[in-house]
C-alpha cells in the first residue's frame, strides 16, 4: 500500500496470492472489494489515487510479481514505480513532483565527487542522466 501525503497520493492495495495467505482472511476478493472503496473515497476527497489493483490484474502472469504472494519482486516494484510516475508526470501541482522538474539537492562542487582523467579535477554528476532499463518518461 502506498499513501505519499504531502502530495496527496494513494495507493490502492494489490492483488494477493489466495492460497498462502488464506488462514489469514485476506483473499483476493477482499482486496478487490478494499481497493474499489480506497479509489471511490480518494475520488470523492479530491486525491489522486493509484489502482494498484487494476494494474497488477491487468498483467497476465500477475502471480510472478510476488516473491511470497505479498511481497513485490523487481518487476512487480516496477509496476508500482511506472503507475507513479503516470500520476506525478500528469499531476498539475505546484511545483511539480516529477523528477526532470525537481531542483538537484547538493549540485554544487564537492572533494568527494568524481575524480577526472586528468587527476586534479572532479567531475560533479549532479545533472548527468543516467538510463536505465526503465525509462521515467
Amino acid at each position: 500500500m502506498l499513501k505519499i501525503i504531502m502530495g496527496l497520493v494513494y495507493g490502492s492495495c494489490t492483488s494477493t496470492y489466495s492460497s498462502i495467505l488464506r488462514e489469514h482472511v485476506r483473499t483476493n476478493e477482499l482486496c478487490r472489494i478494499y481497493s474499489e472503496a480506497c479509489i471511490e473515497l480518494c475520488n470523492e476527497m479530491g486525491i489522486k489515487a493509484i489502482d494498484l489493483w487494476t494494474a497488477f490484474r491487468k498483467q497476465e502472469d500477475w502471480l510472478t510479481y510476488f516473491t511470497d504472494g505479498v511481497h513485490l519482486s523487481g518487476s512487480g516494484s516496477k509496476i508500482v514505480a511506472e503507475e507513479i510516475l503516470k500520476v506525478l508526470k500528469e499531476a498539475d501541482w505546484k511545483p511539480s513532483l516529477h523528477w526532470k522538474s525537481m531542483p538537484t539537492e547538493f549540485s554544487e562542487d564537492s572533494p568527494y565527487d568524481l575524480v577526472s582523467s586528468d587527476g586534479k579535477t572532479t567531475l560533479n554528476p549532479s545533472d548527468w542522466t543516467f538510463h536505465r532499463e526503465i525509462q521515467w518518461d
